[in-house]
């Protein structure tokens, strides 16, 4: 049948329209707020950032932030958006001041979409402006202005007051998480001394910037090989030492105080100039990996006018500083050559230790090249592809927005496994088979990744064997059964994260599947419960004598049913890396030799439920 194309065939949507069709092209994926680069976060930021220009350029010291329910709420102390255009600032794209540079020299908001996107993805927008003495209040229901109030007499401190509560249409079921919402403060508060953001009354402050930001998110992660290098000139700043526990990478880096989650050109340069001095200093040509393997690294640079690859700004793509039109490569490589030359030459204690971490790691890469070769061989021998991964149809090299969708279902057995696998959605979801209970890797080194089949294989699937830079699913997702062996095997994967790759935790990609424990129906309704509490009130409704089934594995939930529950509504529990938690005592408590402090635990956390008695783990 053909489709008709003329005329009437073309549309022409208003700015609100365009951003709630395509809410992808504006704020990255959408999500119910269990990841941290999910859209509900993305509008927060975007309103910090206005509040944060405001502060850089040295109008404002203090931003409070307050998130009550699903109710957002930032005010600000700058100088407060023009009275006359406060409506256009906030409904008329490519409108607003960042397009004077005199105004706003360094800063991340360049587009004049940020506060629009948030007005139209909010069921609910208001935005007060109080400048020298008066006062402008505008209110909008996803997009549409419900109240333009006129300028009034204010006796109130200059600045900006936006309250916004995302559209449930756009983010169904979402929710704040209060440790995502931390994080980006404190990112916020390291990268720009001098400033105070309160959180839900929490005070943020910090003194020393990069090297405060690096302390605070090595903390609780094992000590560090030498005292953390500082080199801070011009624009750029940097912080750096090697971990003592970690065998990846690890960036923390910023353009304007912008987190560019993906780095780009000033990551990429730092990560060239710091090889290549070490090389020149102790006169070695170290292998690249040698030097990079366990680095911890925050770098920071402002650039006017810089030039991002989407509208998130999560990779920085300028390859000049503007006015000058230095490379940026060129900048970063000097700073950091003059710097870190200068630093060792004087710092010798530090220097040898760095030195000793670089023959380490050379030592290891050695040894584990031949075990490296027969994993790859054994990878080829088990037929990846055809026995343990049911892969999905988006490729390594699809663009990041596909990519964010990309899901990887790790069970146990082959009902639960056949059960996901005839659910899934194909395009998006892959499923990776466990055959029984992992290897408790506690306390072990790298090479059982690669002699053990499992984690070899489960490492190849993820692509995680050199870098997380090419992680090959967004979501990474534990579907274990809600019984003792279950949470058993969810502890030794949780384990085998955080003992190798603790990285891809901290960076939110790790997260459990949650899946019903009773289904309540009777010849016209049925209801899946998670909890007893939800039970009870499908009972209820259903009542009398509805039929109640309780499901103990995955493998007893027909495919028909699991398509509702890893769909569009898939319940996820992301896990989160508390700040004051240290991994290695975590570890060692609950995955090292029994102690009586663990047995203590298990007694005090014992669960009755209907005359069954089962060990929950934590």
């Amino acid at each position: 049948m053909s489709v008709e194309y003329n005329d009437d065939s073309i549309r022409s949507l208003d700015w609100k329209e365009h951003i709630r069709l395509r809410p992808g092209m504006y704020i990255g994926k959408l999500g119910d707020g269990n990841s941290p680069d999910d859209g509900i976060y993305v509008l927060l930021k975007e309103i910090l950032d206005n509040s944060i220009d405001e502060f850089i350029m040295g109008n404002g010291t203090s931003i409070e932030v307050t998130i009550e329910d699903k109710t957002v709420i930032v005010r600000d102390y700058g100088r407060g958006m023009p009275l006359g255009k406060v409506q256009a600032c906030v409904s008329q794209i490519n409108t607003g001041a960042k397009y004077d540079s005199n105004v706003f020299k360094k800063s991340v908001g360049l587009n004049g979409v940020g506060s629009k996107a948030v007005n139209a993805l909010s069921s609910y927008f208001r935005v007060q402006s109080i400048r020298e003495g008066q006062t402008k209040i505008v209110e909008y229901k996803r997009g549409e202005l419900v109240n333009d109030e006129p300028i009034t007499e204010s006796s109130e401190k200059q600045g900006t007051l936006v309250t916004f509560i995302p559209d449930e249409k756009i983010f169904s079921n979402f929710h704040y998480i209060s440790d995502y919402v931390e994080e980006m403060l404190w990112n916020y508060v390291f990268l720009n001394n001098g400033i105070t953001i309160i959180y839900n009354g929490q005070s943020m402050q910090a003194k020393n910037g990069l090297l405060d930001l690096l302390e605070h998110n090595i903390d609780g992660n094992g000590p560090v090989r030498y005292p953390i290098i500082r080199i801070k000139e011009g624009d750029f700043e940097c912080a750096f030492s090697h971990s003592s526990r970690s065998y990846s990478e690890e960036y923390y880096s910023f353009v304007n105080g912008q987190h560019t989650t993906q780095g780009g050109t000033h990551q990429n340069a730092f990560r060239e100039a710091l090889v290549k001095t070490i090389r020149d200093f102790y006169k070695k040509d170290f292998d690249t990996s040698d030097i990079r393997t366990s680095l911890i690294a925050a770098v920071s640079i402002k650039v006017q006018e810089p030039v991002f690859e989407s509208q998130t700004k999560t990779k920085l793509g300028s390859q000049y500083l503007e006015p000058d039109g230095q490379s940026i490569r060129n900048y970063i490589g000097d700073v950091i050559k003059r710097n870190l030359d200068n630093f060792l030459h004087i710092n010798t204690e530090t220097a040898d230790m760095l030195y000793r971490k670089i023959l380490e790691s050379e030592k290891e890469r050695k040894d584990m090249a031949g075990i490296k070769k027969l994993s790859r061989e054994s990878i080829k021998k088990a037929s990846l592809h055809n026995k343990k991964l049911r892969d999905c149809r988006i490729q390594l090299n699809s663009n990041h927005e596909k990519r964010l969708e990309s899901t990887l279902f790790i069970t146990e057995g082959d009902s639960a496994s056949g059960s996901i696998t005839k659910s899934r959605d194909v395009q998006t979801q892959a499923v990776f088979s466990l055959k029984g209970k992992p290897l408790n890797s506690y306390g072990l080194s790298k090479k059982i990744v690669y002699q053990n089949e499992e984690f070899n294989l489960l490492q190849a699937a993820l692509n995680i064997d050199e870098s997380l830079e090419d992680l090959r699913y967004n979501y990474i997702v534990i579907a274990t059964d809600a019984d003792v062996d279950g949470m058993h095997i969810r502890l030794l994967l949780l384990t085998f994260f955080l003992q190798f790759y603790p990285d891809l935790v901290k960076t939110g990609h790790l997260f459990i599947l949650q899946t019903p424990l009773f289904r309540v129906r009777n010849k016209k309704e049925t209801f899946y419960c998670y909890n007893d509490k939800e039970r009870l009130d499908a009972i209820e409704k259903l009542k009398p004598n509805p039929e109640i089934t309780r499901f103990k594995g995955l493998g007893e939930i027909s495919p028909e049913e699991f398509k509702h529950f890893i769909g569009k509504n898939m319940r996820l529990d992301p896990v989160i890396l508390k700040r004051e938690s240290s991994v290695p005592e975590t570890l060692a408590f609950y995955m090292g030799k029994n102690t009586p402090e663990r047995q203590d635990f298990i007694i005090q956390n014992l669960r009755i439920e209907e005359d069954v008695v089962e060990k929950v783990a934590v």
